[in-house]
């Protein structure tokens, strides 16, 4: 088997299963609220756990909120920056943000009566810096908050977040950045990020599903989300996940140990794409001359739906997503294509295909052998 979606979720990675295996044979478990020795030695866990994780995401352990995700985190950090905002003021986001973002985006501006302005998207599917740019140097303090997200889900391509955060601050403009796709996959550094605010899924990193964190440069911005005992400084009510939290940590290290392979990562993407478009010159590569995640290819072949593709693959046992929305069996472009405009014929065709560092380089062979099979079986029957 091939498991070729870590931009949906990444498997548990081996550290992680390891040290679940050791945890959950020598314990301890305890409300790490709790007063008691055995309470107190797993709160000590845990908030190693968040020391480490802030040591290695580039901030400082009081920037950490632990929760179950980035749905939750951005859905917490817009109740913060923009409950108090005023009628009129602007809400700038992106055509290709994650639908968290989008319909939480959606809720306050129709709440709040906010003026919401979308960043057009350039074809190769990054933000137009210069028209974010003019519309900071003409709103200024109009605009309640800027949201982008670091890297996109479905194209890899990664966003200007540094000139996104400089750009804000010159009017102290709030800067949401959502971070869920780049981490574990590039080098990363909230501090260097420059963002208000930041997010984490631990199952995109190997961790442990349901757990997750906020990065905030200053959690006094920060309004209590959840109502309970006080937990993550009042913030986020209820016992924490402190296993899924300790394996966040875990994760990171991951990463950290096996990112000198991003290189070789990417080489091989690269000439698995080449091998696909030397023997296929129709086949587009979507965002092929962004920056880009190293373990993500988008690929599509006009006229040719990419479910289709999909399920030749998984016949194999070679698992990728097309990451688009289907209704009533008729593929359609997804929301992130449209905004970079790509046409039907192109966006029904896209299959995505995300690996992971600990995936083996010699996948994309066996992954391109398969791809090129399909390809040649679904062009005929095409034709025909």
């Amino acid at each position: 088997m091939i498991y070729a979606d870590y931009n949906g979720s990444a498997p548990i990675c081996a550290d992680v299963k390891e040290y679940l295996v050791n945890r959950l044979e020598n314990g301890p478990f305890a409300n790490p609220n709790s007063i008691h020795q055995l309470g107190q030695k797993t709160l000590m866990g845990m908030e190693n756990a968040r020391a480490m994780s802030a040591k290695l995401l580039g901030c400082l352990p009081k920037n950490i909120i632990f929760n179950s995700g980035s749905t939750e985190g951005i859905s917490h950090v817009f109740y913060s920056v923009l409950n108090d905002a005023e009628e009129g003021q602007i809400l700038i986001s992106s055509g290709i943000e994650h639908s968290a973002v989008v319909k939480v985006c959606q809720h306050w501006a129709e709440k709040r009566k906010l003026e919401l302005k979308i960043i057009p998207t350039l074809e190769n599917g990054v933000i137009d810096l210069n028209t974010l740019q003019g519309w900071i140097n003409e709103y200024g303090k109009r605009i309640a908050a800027v949201t982008c997200m670091a890297a996109n889900n479905e194209t890899g391509a990664v966003q200007p977040f540094q000139e996104i955060s400089k750009a804000a601050q010159k009017d102290s403009i709030p800067f949401i950045c959502d971070t869920t796709q780049i981490i574990g996959k590039e080098v990363f550094s909230f501090k260097e990020c420059g963002a208000d605010f930041a997010f984490l899924s631990g199952h995109k990193i190997g961790a442990l599903t349901g757990s997750g964190l906020i990065m905030a440069k200053d959690v006094t911005r920060l309004k209590p989300f959840i109502i309970g005992g006080g937990q993550e400084k009042d913030l986020r009510g209820g016992t924490q996940n402190y296993l899924g939290n300790e394996t966040i940590a875990v994760g990171l290290s991951y990463f950290e140990k096996m990112s000198q392979k991003l290189q070789n990562l990417r080489e091989a993407r690269d000439n698995f794409e080449k091998r696909i478009k030397d023997k296929f010159p129709e086949v587009v590569i979507i965002s092929e001359s962004a920056p880009r995640l190293a373990s993500t290819s988008y690929i599509s072949f006009p006229g040719i739906h990419g479910q289709a593709v999909q399920i030749e693959l998984e016949s194999q046992g070679i698992f990728v997503t097309t990451s688009s929305a289907c209704s009533d069996n008729e593929p359609s472009t997804s929301k992130v294509l449209k905004a970079m405009g790509v046409t039907d014929d192109v966006g029904r065709g896209v299959v995505r295909i995300s690996l992971g560092l600990c995936s083996p380089i010699e996948w994309y062979e066996t992954i391109g052998n398969a791809m090129i099979a399909a390809y040649e079986k679904l062009s005929k029957i095409k034709s025909y």
